[in-house]
C-alpha cells in the first residue's frame, strides 16, 4: 500500500476523536503482504491542506441531526483537492443506539450536505455516546427532555470492520 490517508473529524465532547483513533489505527495496520498505511488522525480545526494526502476520511459526530458545522464547511473549503483523491465519511450519532434499518437510513441522510459536495467512496454509521457531564448545561437539559440515553454504545468491531473494508477502497487492493 502506498499514500497517505488523513483521518479528520469534528467532535464536541471526543467519542468521535475516539472513533476516528480506532480507524486511523486500522488503516495503519499491516496486513499480509503491506506495510500498513501512513495514517495522520486530527481534529479537522487543525488540517489546513489535504493535498499532500493520497485518500481522506471526514467524520463528525452529529448534533440536531446535522453533521457538525465546521465538518460541512471543511468539505466545502477543500472541495477541489477532496475530488481528486478517495473520500469517505462516518458520522457518530445516537440515532443508531438501536441499530435498525430506519435509523441507518436516518442517520444516512446526515451526510446529504457532504455527499452533494463530494462523493464518497464509502460510509461508516456508527453509534455514538452520551456522557451528559461533558455537555454544556443549556445542551445537556435539551438532551435529557428529549429522553436521550446516558452510555457508551459504540460497537468497536463495528468500527474497526468498516475500516478494515473501506481501506481498499482508499488505497487500492
Amino acid at each position: 500500500m502506498s499514500g497517505k490517508v488523513l483521518v479528520t473529524y469534528a467532535s464536541k465532547c471526543g467519542s468521535t476523536g475516539e472513533v476516528a483513533d480506532a480507524i486511523g489505527e486500522t488503516l495503519a495496520a499491516p496486513e499480509p503482504g503491506d506495510e500498513g498505511a501512513a495514517v495522520d488522525v486530527r481534529l479537522l480545526k487543525d488540517v489546513t491542506d489535504v493535498s499532500g494526502y493520497h485518500a481522506v476520511v471526514v467524520g463528525s459526530a452529529i448534533r440536531m441531526g446535522q453533521w457538525l458545522p465546521e465538518a460541512t464547511r471543511f468539505v466545502e473549503t477543500h472541495r477541489d483537492a477532496l475530488s481528486r483523491v478517495p473520500v469517505a465519511y462516518f458520522v457518530v450519532c445516537m440515532t443508531l443506539q438501536e441499530d435498525t434499518e430506519e435509523h441507518r437510513r436516518e442517520a444516512a441522510t446526515y451526510l446529504d450536505p457532504a455527499r452533494e459536495l463530494v462523493r464518497p467512496v464509502d460510509e461508516g454509521l456508527f453509534a455514538g455516546a452520551m456522557n451528559y457531564s461533558k455537555l454544556f448545561l443549556p445542551f445537556r437539559l435539551v438532551i435529557k427532555a428529549m429522553k436521550v440515553p446516558e452510555g457508551d454504545f459504540r460497537d468497536w468491531d463495528v468500527i474497526r470492520d468498516w475500516a478494515a473494508g473501506v481501506r481498499p477502497l482508499l488505497l487500492g487492493a
